[in-house]
């Protein structure tokens, strides 16, 4: 028999008991003599779901510039975009696939910026600058920008001589700006290679068709143009043969067209001109100094007399003249003379055209000007008083 077995104590269930209860109580005082400690390096409870969004895993959307990353994020980025880490060839790579990535999804504008860096990463591989160069034009092209586009075009076209992507582009640039020839003729390159492709043929015939729409609507244009120039000199000719006096522009000692546009917003389209019976039309300025109030009519015959016109005018009375003063039997109407240095009483009955032969009438920034009074005011004497 084994000896060891004779000295093992036999223990009954109440001393067991009463060990057990003895480690429990030591345990629990081990416990409460650490030192307490705040656990922080965990997520708060009410911000756990935020703090897991910025995880690389959970992201629903990419960070937007000067957004504070996670450091994983930041350890991924500079795997992906650290000069550090990648070769000029990798960088480039991925800003192409990221590029590619936003223009699946119809972001052209950061596709150009993906594709900018891959550009600026300056690798080494034609092909692969080649394609920077035309995903670039193709993001432009998406944006309406034609210029923008058909230059990277040419750019892909100098790493990649014949690359028919950036052939097509360009044709179809050069068509939107109507640089027809140049189309034109990128359309034959590009058939050199593909002579049955049916897009470029097609472009080709509208480019044909839309050139020769060009230059006809060219040459209407210049002839249009040269029959305005004609009756601009004719009309120059007619206001001088009539001793109408322009003020002329510039110290200058001949009258041209310049001295025939009007000054004021309001009347600026309304240059004087010939009408179907080649008489003249001018745009003619009203002043009111007592009110400082304006009036304008637009077209104004020269065989209309002053009076027609003022009847029609004061039709109504104005807003502004409150006690009705100014009426067609109440106003006196004046122009100003050479330098504004005096004033002369107008004849209402006379039509425009004699009026405005009128030695003393000068006719300034293309547009007649009379000014209304009412007679005998104390308004119209102080005015007067002023020359």
């Amino acid at each position: 028999m084994d000896k060891s077995n004779e000295n093992k104590k036999t223990w009954s269930e109440e001393e067991r008991l009463e060990l057990a209860a003895k480690l429990d109580a030591e345990l629990d005082e081990y416990i409460n003599s650490l030192e307490k400690k705040s656990y922080t390096e965990g997520w708060p409870e009410d911000k756990w779901q935020e703090e897991m969004e910025k995880h690389p895993f959970f992201m629903k959307k990419a960070p937007e510039p000067g957004d504070e990353l996670s450091p994983l994020m930041e350890g991924l980025q500079q795997l992906k975009y650290g000069k550090d880490e990648n070769t000029a060839e990798e960088l480039a790579n991925n800003y192409k696939e990221d590029g590619n990535f936003n223009y699946k999804y119809k972001k052209y504008r950061l596709a150009v910026l993906s594709y900018t860096e891959g550009i600026r990463a300056k690798c080494t591989d034609n092909d692969l600058m080649a394609q920077l160069y035309n995903n670039r034009a193709a993001a432009q092209f998406m944006l309406q920008n034609y210029r923008s586009s058909l230059n990277d075009c040419k750019l892909a076209l100098k790493y990649k001589p014949q690359y028919s992507k950036a052939l097509n582009r360009a044709a179809i640039c050069n068509f939107h700006i109507k640089n027809y020839d140049q189309c034109i003729d990128l359309c034959d390159q590009f058939l050199d290679h593909s002579a049955t492709d049916k897009t470029i043929l097609k472009l080709k015939s509208d480019a044909i068709i839309a050139r020769e729409h060009l230059q006809r609507d060219k040459r209407k244009q210049l002839k249009l143009e040269k029959k305005l120039d004609k009756e601009n000199e004719r009309l120059l000719e007619i206001i001088s043969k009539k001793n109408i006096n322009l003020e002329l522009t510039n110290d200058k000692e001949r009258l041209d067209l310049r001295d025939l546009e009007p000054q004021v917003p309001q009347i600026a389209q309304n240059r004087v001109h010939f009408n179907e019976k080649d008489k003249l039309v001018w745009p003619v300025m009203i002043l009111y100094p007592e009110t400082q109030q304006t009036d304008f009519i637009q077209n104004f015959h020269e065989d209309t007399m002053l009076i027609e016109q003022l009847i029609e005018l004061f039709e109504e009375p104005p807003e502004w003249d409150v006690e009705h003063r100014y009426t067609i039997n109440n106003i006196n109407v004046y122009f100003e003379g050479k330098d504004k240095c005096s004033i002369h009483k107008v004849d209402i009955q006379l039509t425009l055209d004699k009026i405005l032969q009128d030695k003393r009438f000068i006719v300034r920034g293309g547009t007649p000007a009379f000014l209304i009074l009412v007679k005998s005011s104390d308004s119209e004497k102080c005015f007067l008083a002023n020359y």
